[in-house]
């Protein structure tokens, strides 16, 4: 059974911004979940997303997720396996497939598609597809939210130079 999820948003920056924020621990770490992103950008390349200290201190001292780069295209596609590494539920299940593409339009900014194929990944699946999100937690718990919580915060940063939910002080 093929599983597959497709988000879309249109995001007033340009592609290289975009592309910058997806692969870029210094970005990486201000919007979604706030890991620090690190990309072997080459096919074959190793990813990981490890934890910042915020993650540390809440217990979470391994990689929260990881995985390897199948195709490169800067700014415009990135293609890579993906696996959660947070949680001994996710570790039955296959590495899925992540598809980043990031198309310059002529009137609407920049389109950002990502593609999750979530095939033989069920609980992956109802992770990121936002079904587990709790409307009601407070700033910095929105676990479960998904993509769409992702690319709504990731959209915000980029506009505004401000995420969805300020950084707990």
């Amino acid at each position: 059974m093929t599983d597959t999820q497709v988000y879309r948003v249109y995001i007033k920056a340009t592609p290289e911004k975009i592309w910058d924020a997806i692969t870029k621990p210094e970005w990486s770490q201000k919007y979604g979940y706030s890991g620090l992103v690190d990309f072997d950008l080459k096919v074959g390349g190793k990813h990981a997303t490890h934890p910042t200290p915020d993650y540390v201190q809440a217990g979470f001292t391994s990689d929260l997720s990881d995985g390897e780069v199948l195709e490169v295209d800067p700014p415009r596609k990135l293609v890579v396996t993906w696996k959660l590494r947070m949680d001994p539920a996710f570790d039955k299940e296959p590495h899925t497939k992540l598809t980043y593409e990031i198309e310059e339009t002529k009137t609407a900014g920049t389109r950002l598609t990502v593609t999750h194929d979530v095939t033989d990944a069920p609980t992956t699946a109802a992770l990121v597809n936002g079904s587990q999100e709790d409307i009601n937690a407070g700033p910095g718990e929105n676990a479960g939210g998904g993509w769409a919580w992702i690319l709504s915060d990731l959209k915000s940063l980029l506009e505004t130079d401000a995420p969805l939910v300020p950084a707990a002080s």
